[in-house]
């Protein structure tokens, strides 16, 4: 068992007439050391406490702002939406037709080609809108040299065409595209308001 050190209080002098110190010079430097390691540990310990509160502060923030930034951008993705919405449909009413109808003639032409190949002695047959006939006659007629027959209905639509060559038959219906992609971009504006 260690032997028990008491502190000194005496304040006699010493026989060589020096004062003793009160406290041996060992017990002094054993007591700085302790108090450093306990205050050095002390602080350790407050600034990793201070560190994870920071940074589960920050994640909070960070948490809160990235909701926010989701929110603004749905809401302004939304009133974007909206904004444009009025123009987007003008189009689908009015220009899409117009697109179509510029589009029948070379639509027809196209689908004509391969069919033509093949029956070049075949008569053309086509059946349309009587109000599309000029555009249609003349650029199938232009670029095939095919004979032709045109059989005008008007009850058809303006953007519908059937063509007949020879045994082979096909249809343009540019009237069913242009309502499908009206229907379409209804549908979608509906499903983002």
């Amino acid at each position: 068992m260690p032997a028990l050190r008491l502190e000194v209080f005496d304040t006699a002098p010493a026989p060589d007439g020096s004062m003793l110190p009160l406290v041996e010079a060992t017990a002094v430097e054993e007591a700085k050391v302790a108090s450093f390691e306990q205050g050095y540990s002390a602080g350790w310990d407050d600034a990793l406490a201070a560190q994870q509160g920071d940074q589960t502060r920050i994640r909070a923030d960070l948490a809160r702002n990235l909701q926010s930034l989701s929110f603004t951008f749905q809401e302004a993705r939304i009133h974007v939406l909206q904004a444009i919405r009025p123009l987007i449909l003008q189009m689908v009413d009015r220009l899409l037709p117009e697109v179509a109808r510029e589009a029948l003639a070379p639509t027809v032409l196209e689908a004509v080609m391969p069919l033509a190949e093949g029956l070049a002695d075949a008569p053309l047959t086509l059946v349309l809108n009587p109000s599309v006939r000029g555009q249609v006659e003349d650029l199938v007629s232009q670029a095939t040299g095919l004979p032709m027959v045109i059989d005008e209905e008007p009850t058809m639509p303006e953007g519908q065409v059937y063509i007949r060559l020879g045994a082979a038959e096909s249809k343009v219906d540019l009237a069913q595209v242009t309502a499908d992609i009206a229907i379409a971009v209804r549908a979608f504006f509906n499903l983002h308001s």
